[in-house]
């Protein structure tokens, strides 16, 4: 990437911010279909299932089941919600994340593994507090299973007409989104920054492109194995709640107890393969599309420079 210590810090974040947040619209639009086939699965309790064709097997089951019930359009459903929130959520996570690293530096001449994985934790938090009403209006959109679409809006104002703004309501779940993007987070630049260092440029253009894709995708996989629980506490409490007007998910720890103690250990890790199949390749394009991006407006900057 090109030099950009003649660049004034507050040009360098707005191209930052641009950068991230091209790299987030283009990630939802792909991956969106993975991502409600992944809330599908974790939202489902193992207790009282109901009849075949509402119980979802597996991924490739829920695409079928949902595209013979509810239509092709079903895949993108709840995706205003994250088109809404990914762009300035990317914006201020790539943003935040390249703007605290010097200060994480804790003297060192240079980022070192520690420095990417804590700015990486403050970016994940931060972008979790941002999304967290979007998520749980997403959430509520993906878990209707009629074939009749519901506006984002429609949605947005039932929630807090029925339960307002507070932890009950909009930002039910905040802890749980905090929690799913500070590990989320934490792993996926400190892994990426760390052994993109380790791993030779190549001069080649096609190899170079490779590389990136390759260590950007196993970020996005080690990342979702280790922030999955969080994700699984986050859905059980954004989504409807298994007996009406009970709730039952309540708290980022209680509800991982409470599925753990009813469903077992793998119950935590529901929806790791749709979730990798969004986020490791979804990883492996946000980087990409950042670190292109911004590398692009650094040369375009350095061509043609703002009068002084």
């Amino acid at each position: 990437m090109s030099n950009n210590h003649d660049i004034p810090p507050a040009k360098q974040a707005v191209f930052q911010v641009i950068s991230g947040g091209s790299a987030g619209f283009l990630e939802v639009c792909i991956m969106q279909p993975l991502d409600v086939v992944k809330t599908r699965i974790q939202i489902q309790s193992n207790a009282g299932k109901v009849n075949a064709e509402e119980t979802y097997t597996g991924v490739f089951d829920c695409f079928a089941k949902m595209y013979r019930q509810e239509g092709i359009a079903s895949y993108w459903k709840g995706l205003m919600p994250p088109i809404l929130a990914e762009t300035p959520k990317r914006a201020i996570k790539f943003m935040v994340f390249e703007q605290v690293k010097p200060l994480l530096q804790f003297g060192s001449p240079s980022p070192t593994p520690l420095t990417f994985a804590l700015a990486g934790f403050t970016a994940g938090v931060l972008e979790g507090i941002v999304v967290n009403p979007f998520e749980v209006v997403k959430v509520a959109q993906q878990s209707n299973r009629q074939s009749k679409m519901v506006s984002t809006f429609e949605v947005a104002r039932q929630i807090v007409r029925r339960d307002g703004f507070g932890l009950r309501g909009l930002n039910k779940g905040l802890t749980a989104t905090m929690g799913r993007s500070g590990a989320f987070n934490t792993i996926y630049f400190g892994f990426y920054h760390s052994v993109k260092k380790l791993v030779p440029e190549s001069e080649n253009s096609t190899w170079e492109f490779l590389r990136k894709v390759s260590i950007g995708f196993l970020a996005g996989t080690l990342a979702c194995l280790f922030n999955i629980p969080f994700d699984v506490a986050k859905s059980r409490i954004q989504g409807p709640q298994p007996v009406p007007n009970e709730i039952k998910y309540f708290g980022t720890v209680n509800t991982m107890l409470t599925v753990y103690r009813e469903e077992g250990f793998r119950a935590l890790y529901k929806g790791l393969v749709p979730k990798i199949m969004r986020l490791g390749p979804g990883g492996a394009i946000m980087l990409l599309v950042f670190d292109y991006v911004y590398g692009y407006l650094l040369r375009r900057h350095s061509q043609y420079p703002s009068p002084a």
